[in-house]
């Protein structure tokens, strides 16, 4: 947890009247130093500026750290290379939920919990027939996980540790139902039912691409690969999706309306759409001839061309999950003998990025996007179903950052302030005395912001 540390206070000095403050410093048992600047506000009357909060600390965490220099990622401590090795997809999930790894008992009684959830209530299911066959799984994921708190809400108590409970085991076990759903729904496929007797992973692929006219064989390789999948796209600390998630439970909303919100945010490309942005962009290179040429369009800072799936916001080195999922992902292609023009560009043009000099100086590895849309490619997932599949492997996320936020005792609504760019004080004029000296108005000026 956060500490104070008087003899590392900093201090900020108003240059505009000379006045001085004692700002408290923090640090956590990891990681970097911290300002709490929470009270400054109320004894100066000065606000922090800070776009995107990519230097602000907005919550207190014992989840997940990221130490993006050294390319570290550690679930409550355990290095993701080790989860991915060792683990499967459920148990980081009670990892994530409860903080240590469970006990075998504890294990299949968490297994058991979430296989009696899986199933949807039929009328949730008729809920799909509201949409288009042609909308994205990503709109249809937002609206049928926020109806879920139409089926779940006069009885919902987000105090009551059982009810959060309970809450997040439905949250996990429906979302591979949910995602699944979208994807059949859009091809006119009836509706599968989930089964008990597969794992996690084994039941997603049962899910995806079953047909009740024949038997499904699960392939262990390609259910390793879902499964690893999951596992590394299962939290990611304060990035959009979870501060969304944090920020609209923060209110005291429901939890599934506020998973909901979280899925809206995963959808933007970049985010969560950037696995399905790098096969846009394989597509757009379209054979390994005319990867020199992208690449000098990557490295002109006037071309609006960019490389998807190289580099991370945060990593400043290799992407800890890629490191993992690489492997996986020459694995799948392996065993599955795929003759794809795009995949075999995909591999080309990593190796190309392991040993440019452009791209080892800039530091533009390969990231998790670029192996998990391959893989999935590989699997037989359209591109419109990698985000679906990623907000299937966070919900777990989500919904522990959410179960913390409300188990924080100092834990408020969250309000950001503003630094306000409008016009100053104006006296209102009546409708007839509105002449041409008034500021244009149109569509455009409008929408522009005005500036």
């Amino acid at each position: 947890m956060a500490k104070s540390s008087t003899k590392d206070d900093f201090t900020l000095t108003d240059n505009s009247t000379g006045k001085s403050y004692t700002l408290p410093a923090l640090t956590g048992s990891m990681g970097n130093r911290l300002v709490d600047i929470s009270k400054l506000y109320p004894q100066t009357g000065i606000l922090t500026y800070d776009p995107g909060f990519s230097s602000t600390a907005a919550c207190k965490s014992d989840i997940t750290y990221i130490d993006g220099n050294k390319g570290v990622l550690m679930h409550r401590g355990y290095p993701i290379d080790q989860l991915a090795k060792h683990s499967d997809y459920i148990e980081v999930c009670y990892l994530l939920l409860y903080g240590q790894l469970p006990t075998p008992e504890q294990k299949e009684q968490f297994d058991t919990d979430i296989k009696h959830h899986t199933l949807l209530h039929e009328q949730l299911i008729r809920f799909y027939s509201g949409f288009m066959r042609s909308a994205h799984p990503m709109a249809v994921m937002v609206g049928v996980v926020g109806a879920l708190s139409a089926f779940y809400h006069d009885k919902m108590d987000i105090t009551d540790p059982n009810e959060q409970r309970v809450a997040a085991h439905r949250i996990i076990a429906k979302m591979p139902t949910i995602g699944a759903y979208a994807y059949k729904y859009s091809l006119g496929m009836p509706f599968p039912m989930p089964r008990n007797k597969y794992t996690y992973a084994e039941n997603l692929l049962h899910l995806m691409f079953s047909n009740p006219a024949e038997d499904y064989d699960i392939n262990p390789v390609l259910a390793k690969a879902i499964n690893l999948l999951l596992i590394l796209h299962a939290d990611h600390e304060q990035n959009a999706s979870t501060s969304t998630v944090r920020l609209a439970g923060s209110s005291g909303a429901n939890p599934y309306a506020c998973v909901a919100s979280g899925i809206a945010s995963l959808w933007g490309p970049a985010h969560g759409g950037a696995n399905e942005a790098v096969l846009k962009m394989l597509g757009q290179i379209g054979t390994s001839r005319n990867i020199p040429k992208f690449i000098k369009k990557a490295q002109d800072p006037d071309d609006s061309f960019r490389l998807m799936g190289f580099g991370h916001r945060v990593y400043k080195s290799y992407d800890p999950r890629a490191t993992v999922l690489r492997e996986s992902c020459h694995e799948v292609l392996n065993v599955l003998g795929i003759n794809d023009p795009q995949l075999e560009l995909a591999m080309e043009l990593e190796q190309i990025a392991l040993k440019d000099a452009y791209f080892i100086e800039k530091k533009l590895y390969p990231n998790v996007d670029f192996y998990s849309g391959i893989i999935m490619s590989a699997l037989g997932f359209p591109t419109s179903m990698f985000t679906v599949m990623f907000a299937i492997g966070r919900s777990v996320g989500w919904i522990s950052h959410w179960k913390e936020m409300l188990m924080d005792d100092h834990h408020r609504i969250g309000r950001p302030r503003q630094l306000y760019l409008g016009e100053t004080e104006r006296k209102f004029n009546p409708m007839d005395k509105r002449g041409h000296t008034e500021k244009k108005t149109s569509w455009s000026w409008l929408w522009g912001g005005g500036r």
